[in-house]
């Protein structure tokens, strides 16, 4: 086995920490407490050619791979969460269901202007009444002549506002259950389609997620992505995938948390002496670089499967479910070991915490996540 990254991957997860460090760092403060979506910083990742890195060149891509999509997701999150998170959902939601479903035509207006970062993408799943239960979605689209006609709504829409497309899945056949949902392309700024308030969250405020309402939105017949019907299969799809870029995302907040609260152990003092000289502090900093080791092991090995073209659903919902979950712990030891300083503002463990809460939620739950690894385990007849 070869546990080393080759010399593309470290050549991309450099530069990405080079970056994160210069540009992204310095604002996760100010993103933070304002809210604002850093448009510019996406604008300089776009230059340096990071918005599209594991597709093809010829699609306005880098031409990397699903590991090296991770190590870039995984820096900017030790940078910034919302950053990370819009970053994520861009490469993972908003371009990959096109890179994976798209025609020619597709990738050349859609894809390739996203990935060459002149736009950041979305993808419209959740509703209102369809959350883990994406299959109960309730937005239709009739075809009337040439064009799908789109009516329905949708909520915690990551990038929504400032994406060039939307991705929407729509019942297209109302009366096939799950086999009659698509998955359609909404150009930014079609008629009829608009966008809710910029949501309050508890973290990862830079990150817009909004609510959609789409009525009467009419786009052409064309832009139906992949086969009508296959919608349902889709997104199962995508969201394994994009189950790894969020498993990134928890070990760079974490990591970012682990090295926080080790500086911390040893600078500050009690009783004469460091904290970390006490045990009760440097286990908590032992088990922070245990879960690191173990969660990112995890999350590389879903995505070198993935990029192997082997069936890696199962890896991806146990690197995402245990990269989250010990993430926020990570996090919430952090804030111990700072003791009252963590739960400031002042320090920045209090807003990683926040910012890894969603990780647990996003990308399916932690529910969700053992009900899908139980099933593989078990066998999906078990219970039925």
């Amino acid at each position: 086995m070869d546990f080393d990254l080759t010399r593309e991957q470290l050549m991309i997860r450099d530069a990405v920490r080079e970056f994160t460090e210069r540009e992204i760092m310095p604002k996760a403060r100010h993103v933070d407490e304002t809210g604002e979506f850093p448009t510019d910083t996406f604008r300089k990742m776009g230059e340096l050619g990071l918005m599209g890195i594991p597709f093809a060149e010829e699609d306005g891509g880098a031409g990397g791979d699903s590991v090296s999509a991770a190590l870039a997701v995984e820096e900017v999150a030790r940078g910034c969460g919302s950053t990370a998170l819009a970053y994520s959902a861009h490469m993972g939601l908003g371009c990959a269901p096109i890179a994976m479903f798209g025609n020619a035509e597709h990738k050349q207006r859609f894809l390739k202007p996203a990935a060459s970062g002149e736009y950041m993408g979305a993808f419209a799943l959740t509703e209102p009444h369809a959350g883990s239960d994406a299959g109960s979605t309730r937005t239709t689209a009739r075809l009337e002549g040439n064009s799908w006609v789109i009516n329905g709504s949708k909520m915690w829409i990551t990038n929504a506002p400032v994406a060039g497309h939307i991705i929407v899945t729509a019942r297209t056949d109302s009366d096939k259950g799950k086999r009659g949902i698509s998955a359609i392309i909404v150009p930014r700024a079609t008629p009829g389609m608009t966008f809710g308030k910029h949501e309050l969250k508890m973290g990862l405020r830079g990150s817009v997620s909004t609510a959609i309402a789409l009525e009467d939105v009419r786009v052409p017949r064309e832009n139906l992505l992949g086969e009508r019907g296959a919608g349902f299969k889709q997104f199962l799809q995508v969201l394994d995938g994009g189950r790894i870029g969020i498993g990134a995302m928890a070990i760079g907040l974490a990591q970012a948390a682990y090295e926080a609260a080790k500086s911390y152990a040893k600078e500050r003092e009690a009783f004469g002496k460091p904290i970390g000289a006490y045990e009760s502090v440097s286990n908590m900093i032992a088990d922070m670089a245990v879960g690191l080791d173990a969660a990112r092991l995890l999350v590389y090995r879903a995505a070198w499967l993935k990029d192997l073209g082997r069936p890696y659903v199962r890896e991806a919902a146990i690197a995402k479910l245990y990269a989250s979950e010990i993430g926020e712990k990570t996090c919430r030891d952090a804030i111990q070991v700072f003791g009252g300083y963590g739960y400031s503002q002042e320090f920045p463990v209090e807003r990683l915490y926040r910012d890894q809460r969603l990780l647990t939620i996003g990308e399916g739950t932690s529910e969700i996540l053992r009900v899908v690894i139980g099933r593989y385990d078990l066998g999906s007849f078990v219970g039925n």
